[in-house]
């Protein structure tokens, strides 16, 4: 599989689509290490709302984060099981906790707008700039951003 840089002018990057809610969103495949589905998640004490809590990954402890929460949204409604996205963020392992995995698109980088001003400020402060699809507007995920959630985390 081969994996584009979005770091050349004209260039294109692959992204991965998901869905939180009822938004699209998109992380660079670059970033992607796995897609899973979590099975037993064990509770970290004292941990932020957003950490979801750890679980075992082929030997790795992953520390698997619940989007909807990062993202301020309620819970799912739906009893259908959680999928997660796995990513790295300076050697450790996280698990984005999501309600569903799309396809993979390769989308021009001089198509990637910057975020609109009337994008809900939660994903704005996560968002690396939007791309706009048939009718629909995919929020690209800056994963640096989405692991930036404070004290708690690390110390989890």
């Amino acid at each position: 599989m081969t994996v584009s840089q979005d770091n050349s002018a004209g260039g294109v990057t692959e992204y991965v689509t998901i869905m939180i809610g009822e938004q699209l969103f998109g992380l660079p495949i670059a970033r992607v290490q796995d897609v899973f589905m979590p099975e037993r998640l064990t509770r970290v004490p004292l941990a932020s709302r957003e950490v979801a809590g750890v679980l075992n990954l082929r030997g790795r402890i992953v520390t698997a984060i619940d989007m909807r929460a990062r993202l301020g949204l309620p819970n799912a409604a739906s009893d259908r099981p959680a999928m997660a996205v796995g990513v790295d963020l300076r050697g450790e392992s996280y698990g984005l906790l999501i309600d569903s995995i799309g396809e993979v698109l390769k989308l021009a980088d001089d198509s990637r707008e910057v975020n609109p001003v009337n994008l809900d400020p939660r994903m704005a402060k996560m968002a690396a700039g939007v791309h706009r699809l048939d009718g629909q507007l995919m929020v690209v995920l800056d994963v640096d951003r989405v692991l930036e959630i404070s004290s708690d985390l690390r110390a989890a």
